[in-house]
């Protein structure tokens, strides 16, 4: 147990009026309409900048499950878009399988059934899910008989009724594990906190396992870094693997993991499988519990969660630890930037320049770290209302990656929230997490109809001035959502309608070379 993330262990200690408290009353599906954030409340969840598109409780999360098999909580998450449809997908963590749901329309998500726990009987608080090439990896903690779950996602095509899904293969190399990451550029999985299975070499560190072909997994080698975890075991917690193209010119292309390690960041160059080697180990003050963390789109910054300082610590404030790896052999402790809501967090991502936090009791943050050293919140949605200190119940963890800019963001006990900010536009990242654009192209409007918002994409082959427009029925220039240069990548720009009478629009990109339009309804 002391190996182990502390998350959701302490309500067993807190008694039983906390976790009354800790209960939501919300406990009941919302759909059908989007909730505005316009006055710090969207269905009755506090909020700022950020809309409650739909939330699905947990047990219609369950309700192709016989109520007593239910296991009411939910954990993990990730998404998954279609390439060939370009629909959304939710892929959901819970206590006893993971819940696929289609978000295409957010306002209106379609549950599209469960896939159970390899032994069906299996039910574990922690689960994590990713993909790689259209199929679904799931681990999961404390379960002796689990393994490494293959699930083929292009079976949720055309699905509308909820039905039980069977898994597409198995790895048994491991039995339990904690934490999976996988690097989409390199086709390699890393499993973390791993036990059992039928190789055992590796430890608690990563162990390594090639996916390139998602449904033949083999072994490829191990990491640990004895400086870190308790009492040294060389415990990850959770790691985030890429190829590097930081500022660091000694490890340019090279595979390389951050880990999250109970005790220290643990940096690894992992290029050779069989010999990877430690690049730096470093503590940090008032350590609690190491968790999680990603990197900045530069690679110049790590961001990492510390589950438990906030319980060690007299303000009681949520901190986000904020590392300087501009130099990959010496990392550098930075200020850390403190939110002055009272909980614990746990889980953040980062898309361009802002980071995704879900603090559990308050729920998802949205941090702007443009200016790494004056990170800024720029909007927040409680998902536990009822709850604002510190503790493990709320927000587990927020996905912000879907063009989109769908936000989805799992609750414990309280659902499964489909969010949009409305207050910043992002670039779609054209790393190594994703394609760079093949052509001048817009999407379609999004939702259409639409009222009083709505999103459109516009994805660049080459560097060029654009500009973005909405016109009326009469050719009269109604909205400038973009003027000036832009380089290669996908952009997400915001039509704001509020002040315009229902009716047809056309979106208009200019390019160098190119233009195309989109038509929204405006439907009030």
């Amino acid at each position: 147990m002391k190996r182990r993330s502390l998350c959701l262990l302490l309500p067993l200690f807190m008694g039983f009026t906390d976790l009354a408290l800790a209960q939501s009353s919300h406990d009941a599906s919302i759909t059908g309409r989007r909730y505005v954030c316009g006055t710090g409340d969207a269905a009755g969840f506090p909020c700022s900048s950020i809309d409650l598109l739909s939330k699905l409780s947990v047990n219609d999360l369950q309700a192709i499950i016989p109520a007593q098999d239910r296991v009411p909580y939910l954990n993990d998450l990730w998404g998954w878009v279609d390439p060939d449809t370009g629909n959304e997908y939710v892929l959901s963590g819970m206590g006893n399988g993971v819940a696929f749901i289609n978000i295409t329309d957010p306002i209106n998500p379609l549950f599209l059934g469960i896939l159970l726990s390899h032994n069906p009987q299996t039910k574990s608080v922690w689960r994590d899910i990713k993909v790689y090439r259209n199929h679904m990896f799931v681990v999961v903690d404390g379960a002796p008989d689990n393994g490494l779950q293959i699930f083929d996602l292009t079976q949720l095509r055309g699905v509308t009724k909820p039905r039980h899904f069977t898994e597409s293969a198995y790895y048994n190399g491991i039995s339990s594990a904690h934490n999976i990451a996988i690097n989409e550029t390199t086709g390699f999985a890393y499993l973390v906190g791993s036990r059992g299975g039928t190789n055992q070499r590796c430890g608690v560190g990563l162990h390594i396992i090639n996916i390139e072909d998602p449904l033949n997994p083999t072994y490829a080698g191990c990491f640990t870094d004895h400086n870190s975890g308790r009492s040294n075991s060389g415990y990850t917690h959770d790691v985030q693997c890429v190829v590097y193209h930081g500022p660091d010119e000694r490890y340019q292309g090279r595979e390389i993991c951050l880990g999250s390690n109970e005790t220290r960041l643990s940096i690894a160059d992992v290029t050779d499988k069989e010999h990877p080697t430690l690049i730096a180990s470093l503590g940090y003050p008032e350590v609690g519990y190491a968790h999680q963390g990603w990197l900045t789109a530069d690679q110049k910054y790590f961001l990492m969660n510390d589950e438990m300082d906030e319980l060690r610590s007299q303000s009681g404030s949520t901190r986000t630890i904020i590392w300087d790896v501009a130099k990959l052999d010496d990392p550098i402790f930075m200020r850390p930037f403190e939110n002055p809501v009272e909980a614990t967090d746990h889980n953040l991502y980062i898309r361009n320049r802002y980071a995704y936090l879900a603090n559990y009791t308050s729920g998802l943050r949205i941090i702007d770290i443009e200016d790494i050293h004056a990170p800024r919140e720029i909007g927040f949605f409680d998902t536990l209302p009822e709850y604002d200190r510190t503790g493990f119940f709320g927000a587990w963890s927020a996905y912000p990656f879907f063009s989109s800019n769908t936000i989805i963001v799992s609750s414990i006990d309280e659902g499964l929230f489909i969010l949009q900010a409305t207050n910043h536009r992002s670039l779609v990242s054209t790393g190594e997490d994703a394609e760079v654009p093949r052509s001048f192209h817009l999407s379609s409007v999004y939702p259409n109809p639409f009222n009083p918002n709505a999103s459109v994409t516009l994805s660049l082959a080459e560097a060029q001035v654009v500009r973005i427009a909405a016109y009326d029925l009469h050719g009269r220039e109604v909205a400038l959502l973009h003027e000036g240069h832009l380089p290669v990548g996908a952009y997400d720009f915001r039509f704001e309608a509020g002040h315009l009478p229902s009716s047809i629009y056309a979106i208009k990109a200019v390019g160098a070379d190119a233009s195309q339009v989109s038509i929204a309804t405006l439907a009030k």
